[in-house]
């Protein structure tokens, strides 16, 4: 059973690598689990279902519906947040435990604290200078709103996804995503890429 908590503190936040009272009041607003990914109902729908298409941060067409077969981390990310060393995390699982079996999948958002101000050239620079980054970007969107693209629409709306409605609390929360496009977890801001849960996840 996932359980929110109140959200009254989210317009205190401030986010720089340097500040630990972001860590502490936004893990408030992580989505909890309470049951072992084993246990949780299967969603009726897939991903795939939506037939989405997306660019990468290169400006190339990307067919989303190419990723089935495979398991995904789904995240939203910023680079100037203070979780967005969470970048150095993702990209060293994504290479012990990236290619045909799973895969990690960035989506650049501008919606939280204006953390993602920069072009998709500027944000593809800084992912690549600072931390290497080789696992799929794609191109800088919305992830709540009106604007929200249709993928991230799927990923919140219980009514869409089978599953649970799952909004977007802030930056680097983590969808994942079985072989077949099914929404299996959802995995607040201060869950490490590397915590044990994912790694399971990854290698099952």
């Amino acid at each position: 059973m996932i359980r929110y908590l109140p959200l009254f503190s989210l317009f205190f936040l401030s986010c720089s690598t340097s500040n630990t009272t972001e860590v502490d009041m936004v893990q408030n607003l992580e989505v909890q689990t309470t049951t072992e990914t084993q246990s949780k109902p299967m969603a009726t729908t897939s991903i795939y279902d939506g037939n989405y298409n997306i660019k990468t941060l290169a400006g190339d067409d990307f067919d989303f519906n190419t990723l089935k077969g495979k398991k995904l981390l789904i995240v939203n990310t910023a680079s100037e947040c203070g979780y967005t060393p969470q970048y150095k995390q993702l990209q060293e699982l994504y290479a012990e435990l990236g290619g045909e079996g799973f895969l990690v999948i960035g989506f650049p958002a501008n919606n939280f604290g204006q953390q993602e101000p920069g072009s998709n050239e500027e944000i593809a620079t800084f992912c690549e200078k600072n931390y290497g980054v080789s696992f799929p970007m794609m191109e800088k969107i919305s992830v709540k709103g009106e604007d929200m693209h249709p993928i991230y629409k799927w990923l919140t709306t219980k009514e869409m996804n089978g599953v649970q409605d799952a909004p977007v609390k802030w930056n680097f929360q983590k969808y994942l995503l079985d072989e077949e496009g099914h929404l299996i977890e959802v995995l607040g801001s201060g869950t490490s890429p590397l915590d044990e849960k994912v790694v399971s996840f990854a290698k099952s």
